[in-house]
C-alpha cells in the first residue's frame, strides 16, 4: 500500500478541503437568512448524502495513510489531538445544524465548528498538538 501513499494523501487532503469548504456553505446557506431557499438547501437530503460521502472518504483516506505511516492515536500526541477534536467539531456541526435550540446558539456552534475545523488542518500541518501555535 506504500506505493500509493502520494495518491491516498492527495485524496485525503481534497477531502478536507471538500469536507470543509461544504460545511462552510451550508452553514452560510442556512444562516443567511431565516428560513427560505437557504434553509431549504443547506438541508436538502442531497447536500447531506453528499457531505456523508465525503466525509467516508476523508476518513477512509486518514485510517489508510494512518496503517501507511504506523502513526496511531493515543500512540503519537497530534493524531490524539485531532481525533478530539474531530469529536468536537461533529459536536458542534450537529448543535449548529440540528439541536441548537437559539438561532445564536446555532450561529454560535457553526462559528467553532469552523474554528475547530482551522485548528485540525493546523495540527495535521505541523504534526504538532499545538498547531499553528507550536512555532510561538
Amino acid at each position: 500500500m506504500i506505493e500509493f501513499y502520494a495518491e491516498i494523501r492527495l485524496v485525503h487532503i481534497w477531502s478536507v478541503i471538500a469536507s470543509g469548504s461544504l460545511f462552510a456553505m451550508r452553514g452560510l446557506a442556512l444562516f443567511a437568512g431565516a428560513g427560505g431557499t437557504g434553509e431549504r438547501l443547506a438541508m436538502a437530503a442531497p447536500v447531506r448524502l453528499l457531505s456523508y460521502t465525503i466525509d467516508t472518504v476523508l476518513l477512509t483516506a486518514a485510517l489508510m495513510l494512518m496503517t501507511i505511516v504506523q502513526q496511531y492515536p493515543f500512540i503519537d500526541h497530534w493524531l490524539t489531538v485531532k481525533v478530539v477534536l474531530l469529536v468536537v467539531y461533529i459536536a458542534l456541526g450537529m448543535m449548529a445544524f440540528r439541536f441548537g435550540r437559539t438561532r445564536g446558539q446555532r450561529i454560535g456552534a457553526f462559528a467553532a465548528a469552523l474554528a475547530v475545523f482551522l485548528y485540525i488542518v493546523s495540527v495535521a500541518l505541523a504534526h504538532d498538538p499545538a498547531g499553528i501555535f507550536s512555532s510561538l
